[in-house]
């Protein structure tokens, strides 16, 4: 029989809406998400530390928020010193994996900041066909970096492909590392059986069926790369949804009008972002997001058909946890790394622009017997917890040095709460995009380094978002209320690594 001790096994998503679920959203179809939503509990109010996706990813495993462990914003490192849940697990005598994206580091390298995510690393076939680890406290790790067919694919996939019959693989990606010019749109040509959700889902059950023959307890993350755009998906998936039949976001008159300068910008031919420039590096949803409306209800249908294709792996791997006898002693989460737009307040793909659409996201666990089935759970979640929350559940000492909150006892329904507000950190520049927004339990705030401006929202009278309280007299009492509770909140989230241990 397997090691009853408990093992947590972590599966992601990218970029996905936090509506996106069939249980909840009859117009898409997730039944084997839906199964898991059913068996474990909801979190309905769960966000991420950030809306992009280095940053985000390495809170997941850090336990530490961006401006904490270094990776910033999209483009930077993860530095190699900072301490990972997955190195409490291995001390512990745990197996660690990751498999699919790990995207702790950037396309770029440099003698400074070495990447082995970068270009051409990518790309050298014989140096991964030897590294599977370690890699960030992940003993074995089984790694992709492209998006449905970009350029980049390489690493581990690629040589996958190969080994299960795929030569040509090139053919189905674009230049200059495929030979495949991107002209396809919505239907992606790859065969599904050489989707990467098929690579991840295989290669996350073998070492499932290694770990049960092995008796080994194991920490394990299955990140996949779906849905995040571009919106390409094999077939039947791309026609899986009738666009005509979705309910398509789109923006209300005006609606912009008293949100700051880069909302409304997004909405002209040729808006000029360049005050909003620093790095010289690309700025995410700071363009104009009029571009290919008449498309926008077939790539939500695609979207979607991405979702469905991702879930279809995603049950694949939870039957696998059945079949080994290891469901009844593994946690199970399910999120992703951040929220997605798409067309909603006319908005496109992710920038700074923190709705509920960008920043909240899809959060489920699941653990059989203690963790209660079939529930909802309004309580106030974000992805620095879970590292902690992992370490507590499986009798691990927590890192003095990780600033998330033990959710444990919310997990198992003793408690409501452990947390009274969220913070999301978006510093996509070193000063021109550089906002931090605070949520509570109804009113949610974002502040921009050095602007006048702002955003204020009563997520209870306007859960849309479309009236920005930031300038309304008639608020500027609670204005400065929720601004001192966020500076509260924000000094208090300093872990002290460091105890005091006597008067001087």
């Amino acid at each position: 029989m397997p090691n009853k001790k408990t093992n947590v096994l972590l599966i992601t998503s990218d970029q996905q809406h936090w509506n996106t679920i069939g249980r909840f959203n009859k117009e898409i179809r997730t039944p084997n998400l839906d199964k898991l939503a059913i068996e474990g509990t909801v979190f309905t109010r769960a966000y991420c530390t950030n809306p992009t996706c280095t940053p985000c990813r390495a809170s997941i495993i850090t336990g530490k928020y961006p401006s904490q462990h270094g990776a910033w914003s999209l483009g930077t490192k993860l530095p190699e010193t900072e301490h990972t849940v997955g190195e409490d697990f291995s001390n512990a005598g745990y197996r660690t994996a990751l498999i699919g994206k790990a995207h702790f580091q950037p396309l770029g390298s440099t003698k400074e900041f070495p990447s082995l995510e970068s270009i051409p690393t990518l790309h050298d076939f014989k140096f991964w066909k030897k590294f599977h680890g370690p890699f960030y406290g992940f003993e074995h790790v089984d790694l992709a970096r492209n998006h449905t067919d970009e350029y980049l694919v390489g690493q581990h996939y690629a040589l996958w492909m190969e080994e299960n019959g795929l030569n040509n693989w090139r053919d189905f990606f674009s230049p200059p590392t495929g030979t495949k010019p991107r002209e396809q749109t919505h239907k992606w040509l790859l065969p599904e059986k050489y989707h990467y959700n098929k690579w991840i889902a295989d290669r996350t059950n073998v070492l499932l069926e290694q770990y049960a023959k092995q008796k080994d307890n194991f920490f394990l993350w299955s990140s996949f790369f779906d849905p995040h755009p571009p919106y390409l998906v094999p077939e039947p998936w791309d026609t899986m949804y009738d666009p005509d039949k979705l309910s398509i976001p789109s923006i209300k008159p005006g609606e912009h009008k008293n949100n700051p300068p880069h909302f409304g910008l997004t909405q002209e031919k040729e808006p000029d972002f360049t005050p909003w420039k620093e790095s010289g590096y690309a700025l995410h949803g700071f363009h104009t997001h009029l571009r290919n409306l008449h498309s926008l209800p077939k790539d939500i249908a695609v979207y979607y058909g991405m979702i469905s294709l991702m879930d279809k792996y995603i049950g694949r791997i939870l039957d696998k946890l059945n079949t080994l006898g290891l469901a009844e002693n593994t946690l199970v989460v399910f999120s992703t790394d951040h929220g997605h737009l798409f067309g909603q307040h006319g908005l496109k793909a992710k920038g700074a622009f923190h709705y509920e659409d960008m920043i909240k996201i899809p959060f489920i666990v699941r653990y059989p017997g203690k963790v209660p089935a079939n529930r909802q759970s309004d309580s106030l979640q974000s992805l620095v917890d879970l590292a902690p929350t992992f370490l507590s559940m499986t009798g691990i000492p927590v890192p003095r040095t990780m600033a998330g909150i033990d959710q444990a006892d919310v997990w198992f329904g003793k408690k409501h709460t452990a947390r009274d507000s969220v913070i999301i950190e978006n510093r996509h520049e070193p000063t021109t995009v550089n906002l931090r927004t605070f949520v509570n339990d109804r009113y949610k705030i974002t502040v921009y380094y050095n602007k006048p401006y702002g955003e204020l929202f009563d997520l209870k009278t306007d859960p849309c978002e479309l009236n920005n309280l930031w300038n309304n007299k008639k608020y500027q009492y609670l204005k400065s209320k929720l601004l001192l509770r966020f500076l509260h909140t924000e000094m208090g989230k300093e872990p002290l690594w460091m105890p005091r241990i006597a008067h001087a």
